[in-house]
């Protein structure tokens, strides 16, 4: 694989400015973009910093704008918006601060019942989870969209067509997460 050209000072500034004007970007995802091209790390900083200068990165505007977009347009639950920010390299203080300010007017439930009807396009009537697997699948599906377990659950209960089988699940202990 070829490597790409390393870059200096001013052209490293173009190169950013044109990578920021294709998607926006946090400060740490600018930052490995322009160690990877920079013929100096030092220009790395010169470079950020010049951008910061002119309102082009900002790493509490990106993750407001982030959240809100996640919010409005995919309906995703508040912790997959942190696990994304954190991905995008926002700072975890940061990534949390924004998702709580975003979300706090925001009802679980009724985002995790229109999760479901979206999803599940035959979600119109109740009964639509028969079996243990299918509840397990939609269960392992909004956890994975960033929603709370216990409010997964008590929405579930309203498309299972036996409410008893989510009883197993709460019962469960969350699974460790690898570190």
């Amino acid at each position: 694989m070829k490597r790409p050209r390393q870059l200096a000072g001013e052209e490293l500034f173009r190169y950013a400015v044109k990578k920021l004007g294709g998607r926006a970007a946090s400060i740490g995802e600018i930052r490995t973009a322009l160690a990877a091209r920079a013929l100096e790390a030092s220009d790395v900083d010169d470079v950020i910093a010049r951008l910061k200068e002119y309102g082009y990165l900002n790493d509490s505007r990106f993750a407001e704008s982030f959240a809100t977009a996640r919010l409005e347009n995919e309906r995703l639950g508040k912790s997959r918006v942190i696990r994304e920010l954190r991905q995008r390299r926002v700072a975890p203080e940061l990534a949390e601060a924004t998702a709580s300010k975003v979300y706090a007017e925001q009802d679980e439930p009724a985002l995790i019942e229109d999760y479901i009807r979206r999803k599940y396009r035959s979600a119109k009537r109740e009964g639509l989870f028969e079996t243990e697997k299918d509840l397990a699948s939609a269960y392992r599906r909004l956890m994975r969209a960033g929603f709370t377990t216990g409010n997964s659950i008590r929405v579930l209960k309203r498309f299972a067509a036996n409410p008893d089988l989510l009883d197993a699940f709460e019962a469960e202990p969350p699974e460790p997460e690898d570190g």
